[in-house]
């Protein structure tokens, strides 16, 4: 190759892989045909050893093929072959093409046809690939020609327009603007702290020094999700990309589409190839908005420390460069804080990995971060501000943060109810000022229609601009104990196991097993135990040991699970919806768990109970109404959304019923309370063992709201539970909210039954259950049958106490008894008897061939036997579970009453003395002597014998002699001794 022909290669421009533009682009034409140049001349051989080099490369010269072929036509010598590593000599063949086999004529007419076909493929891949390699140069030149211009790019990059935001009547809320506009500064790259260039491009770009505007293997990435997810998951963006995004691409900012970004990357490499590297970092830098209206890292050094770009130190550069990603997010001032630090740290990690720092100065730069105090700005938002920039991070974390501020602008209409959300404030502001000598300084509140999801209104705290109650954190989005307020959910969830509103609990002193630890023995919120309660009673008074027991019943992982059906995500992964929660894996919950012992937050919760008003489904709680661009395209439509079925009607309307029961919470609640309206509502309140959280959450069927009060600094407040401190904010906003609305009733699922059941025991009753009452059922769990109930009719042997059984039906009784076999429910029993009208309990065991019998027996006297004064009794006491004997008597065969001989006796006898009579003040007659054993339960097992009294015989007097006179006989009248007097026979237990 000539010269002249190695200088046509082409070369690429420096500073990029981009084509030039037409008629500046180096390198352009094709190398010319041979048929077209004048022969080569031949070149005298080098001499043997020698070669001619070309930069690292040896190029070797072979003769002029032409001559070569002169010379083999003249019988010149064969030329020698190429002497090249692994060459092999052809070898003679011992036979001429004449004498070849037909079949290995065919073997070369294959392999001909073969390495034909071979040639073609390779061919035609080489052809295929050339022409792709073409059609995308002329593709990217004409792409490149119809994009704006990257000359432009400086003086695109201070466009500014603003985004309103509306309530859902269409009244202006707040117009999103960029108030430092004016006080923003642009500073050159070398103003600004390398802190600042390290950590941005650690965080946003670490191959920026070296890749050509785009980052081949990301974009390979997001291009393998795009194929397998059909949407862009993966942005793989550069910062020149970001950069072009920015300001060149502003209408297409938030298209997700493989055209947009194809622009994008045509774009960044136009820009690599104008600008320099430093050039496009210093406008970068000064692009970035870092939140709180702060464009630039100039006016975001002033905004958030007081400071110059240039003066920034690692801590806060570090800071700084991860506020872009989620401006109002990792707001410090606006509840973002504990989230800005984590992601800081994140970026400190980065930049230890890719060598910029020491892993000692990144621990030193977090710890003073965390330590620092920041003083938020002046606020500008005067109606409903916590919604207002609850509003703005959702359209940030959805449409990035140059959504609000660039491009043609946005209209973003709301949900918010001006008219509640006005009552809302009213209600918070004046309830928590009621309640400041119970040192309570901030509350919050969130109203959701339950069909929609829709928030109507939200307040965050008692005063926005409050400093002294960090009045710009949203209480409504922050992690807090609800206390007794996620009962609900632990039922609902042992409804979907079984349970009815009509199961029996025994809320009594109650060890639970704890692991290694201690059993857990929870107490009820007024330090007392109640007896038996069905679950209808234990949710509306909100006992500890039921909700316990059922917790227990359904486990940790059932109340997990159906709190993230119903949206409270932050419940099971506090380490990722909790920015305050301080550790990477969620907690090990107890059973403390069902009362309060996770965190939680109001508006999750309150959506969570919006579900129980609307039949079971969940509506995901919404800021947004819809949202249009500038031309009034729609961008997002949420007037009509959808939801999912978290529960099914059946239980949803079980829980509502009970939350709704205002007479049934009257045993633990004053009746009435603030939470029964003049409508028909459900509602749940919450209290935490110190008084540092007090809830009511409760719904209509149109409107479900959720209160929270207490202190940001999570000070206990003096003794102010659920319903004495959110209940009358809860009221209060729900009676002004739905007073020109008609009430409405919640709808019962065709799926719910009602049956009549025992009010004591829950199940069905039988004839002898005092009292009965109608509940409602999930068709298809009814309840226990008549075998359930307490109130039986049972028999009992007379001998043992026993309940009877084959082994003895000689002296069996019926009688009406409790029957209750929770061994917790017998001992409330007899240390409660008036609370069951004095009825015993009914035996648990049986009589049986190989159990114990009883043996109480009197072997002397014997029956009929006829006794005289003091009369030794004999015989045998032995019975299970012994614990006395007694002595008795009574006149004649039948005694109406029993007189005392002796007892109670504390020992067993076997065929020995039990007691001695003394008959000598009897009148003469038939008695009955009776001996009564008892057990430990108070049944009693006697033996009797008939025996007779006689008369005491007359004594002879000797008669003086006399002489004989005659006169009457005297007459002899005998007293007899005083007889018992009839006493009352104790009933048997």
């Amino acid at each position: 190759m000539t010269e002249e022909a190695k200088d046509r290669r082409p070369r690429q421009s420096q500073g990029g892989v981009g084509p030039e533009k037409p008629g500046r682009r180096e390198g352009s034409q094709s190398e010319p045909d041979l048929a077209d140049t004048e022969p080569m001349q031949p070149v005298e051989p080098a001499p043997e050893g020698k070669s001619l080099s070309s930069g690292s490369r040896s190029v070797h010269y072979p003769s002029d093929p032409l001559s070569s072929r002169r010379s083999a036509a003249s019988g010149a010598g064969p030329i020698p072959p190429p002497q090249r590593p692994g060459y092999r000599a052809p070898q003679p063949s011992d036979k001429t093409s004449e004498e070849a086999s037909p079949e290995a004529e065919s073997r070369r007419d294959w392999g001909s046809l073969a390495l034909k076909v071979g040639f073609g493929v390779v061919a035609s891949l080489v052809i295929g690939f050339f022409l792709l390699v073409a059609a995308s140069v002329v593709g990217y030149v004409a792409l490149a020609d119809r994009l704006p211009s990257p000359a432009d790019l400086q003086t695109h990059q201070t466009a500014f327009v603003s985004s309103k935001i509306y309530d859902r009547e269409g009244r202006l809320l707040y117009e999103v603007m960029d108030p430092h506009g004016g006080r923003r500064t642009y500073v050159p790259l070398d103003e600004i702290s390398p802190h600042v260039i390290n950590a941005t491009i650690a965080t946003e770009d670490r191959e920026y020094w070296l890749h050509p505007g785009f980052d081949p293997i990301a974009l390979g990435r997001a291009i393998y999700y795009v194929l397998t997810e059909h949407e862009i998951v993966s942005g793989a963006s550069t910062i020149p990309q970001q950069l072009a995004r920015m300001v060149l691409l502003p209408e297409e900012r938030f298209d997700q589409t493989a055209s947009r970004k194809i622009k994008e990357i045509v774009l960044a490499a136009e820009l690599t190839r104008v600008y320099s590297k430093q050039t496009i970092l210093e406008i970068y830098l000064n692009e970035l908005n870092y939140g709180n209206q702060a464009y630039g890292i100039q006016a975001a050094a002033e905004t958030y420390f007081g400071a110059d770009a240039a003066d920034l130190t690692l801590s806060q550069a570090s800071f700084l460069a991860g506020l872009p990603q989620l401006p109002a997010t990792y707001d410090p001032f606006g509840g973002g804080l504990e989230r800005a630090l984590s992601r800081q740290e994140d970026v400190l990690g980065l930049m230890v990995e890719d060598g910029y720092i020491s892993a000692d100065a990144a621990q030193q730069a977090a710890a003073e971060m965390a330590s620092y105090t920041f003083r938020a700005p002046n606020g500008d938002i005067d109606q409903a501000p916590h919604f207002v920039v609850y509003v703005r991070r959702m359209v940030e974390e959805r449409y990035g943060p140059e959504a609000l501020y660039r491009g043609a602008g946005l209209r973003i209409y709301t949900t918010l109810d001006p008219k509640m959300q006005a009552e809302a404030e009213k209600a918070v502001r004046e309830g928590v000022a009621s309640l400041a000598e119970r040192n309570v300084s901030n509350g919050a509140l969130v109203a959701v229609h339950p069909g929609t999801g829709h928030i109507l209104a939200m307040v965050g705290s008692a005063d926005f601009n409050d400093e002294s109650i960090d009045g710009q954190v949203n209480v409504a989005l922050r992690c807090r104990q609800p206390g007794s307020s996620i009962k609900p959910l632990t039922y609902v969830a042992s409804f979907e196991n079984g349970w009815t509103p009509a199961t029996l609990f025994w809320d009594v002193r109650t060890e639970f097993p704890d692991g290694a630890n201690p059993p857990y023995v929870p107490l009820n919120y007024d330090r007392e135990f109640h007896g038996p309660v069905l679950l209808r009673d234990a949710l509306a008074n909100s006992y500890n040991v039921p909700a316990v027991e059922a917790l227990q019943y359904v486990g940790v992982e059932g109340l997990l699970g159906i709190a993230s059906r119903l949206g409270i995500a932050s419940l099971s992964h506090p380490e990722e919806g909790c920015p305050e929660y301080p550790h990477d894996q969620p907690p090990s919950y107890g059973l403390a768990l069902t009362l309060g012992g996770g965190e939680v937050k109001l508006l999750e919760m309150t959506g969570a109970f919006a579900a129980f008003a609307n039949e079971g489904v969940l509506m995901e709680p919404s800021p947004i109404l819809r949202i249009e661009d500038s031309r009034g395209n729609v961008l997002v439509d949420n007037e009509k959304p959808s939801g999912r079925q978290a529960l099914s009607p059946e239980h949803a309307y079980l829980i509502t019923h009970v939350l709704a029961d205002d007479e049934a919470r009257c045993a633990e609640f004053a009746c009435p309370s603030v939470l029964e309206l003049s409508r028909p509502a459900a509602a749940k309140t919450g209290t935490t063992d110190d008084y540092r959280d007090a809830w009511t959450v409760g719904y209509t069927p149109g409107l479900a709201t959720g209160v929270w009060v207490g202190n940001s600094d999570n000070a206990p407040m003096t003794e102010v539970p659920g319903a004495a401190g959110a209940g009358p904010i809860w009221h209060a906003f729900m009676e002004a909210a739905l007073e020109s609305r008609p009430a409405q009733d919640f709808p019962r699922p065709s799926g719910i039954v009602e049956h009549e059941i025992c009010a004591d025991s829950g199940a069905r009753p039988t004839e002898h259950c005092p009292e009965r009452v109608s509940e409602v059922f999930a068709r298809g769990q009814p309840p226990l049958d008549r075998s359930h109930d307490w109130y039986q009719m049972v028999e009992v042997d007379q001998l043992t106490g026993l309940r009877a059984d084959e082994f003895c039906q000689d002296h069996v009784v019926q009688r009406l008894m409790l029957d209750i076999a929770e061994e917790r429910g017998r001992e409330w029993v007899q240390t409660h008897p008036e609370q069951f009208g004095g009825l015993p309990l009914a035996p648990l065991e049986t009589c049986s061939d190989a159990g114990e019998r009883p043996q109480v027996s009197i072997s002397r006297p014997t029956e009929g036997e006829t006794v005289r004064g003091v009369v030794e009794v004999l015989g045998t006491v032995r019975i299970p579970r012994f614990q006395r004997y007694e002595a008795q008597y009574g006149v004649g065969l039948d005694p109406q009453g029993w007189g005392w001989i002796s007892g109670p006796h504390l020992a067993q006898v076997q065929d020995g003395l039990l007691t001695r009579w003394d008959t000598e003040h009897l009148a003469p007659g038939p008695y009955t002597l009776r001996i009564r054993a008892f057990n430990d339960e108070q049944h009693a097992v006697e033996a009797r014998v008939l025996v007779r009294v006689p008369a005491p015989a007359p004594t002879a007097t000797p008669w003086p002699t006399l002489t004989p006179t005659e006169e009457p006989a005297p007459t002899v009248t005998t007293t007899p001794p005083t007889s018992p007097l009839a006493t009352s026979t104790p009933s048997s237990p």
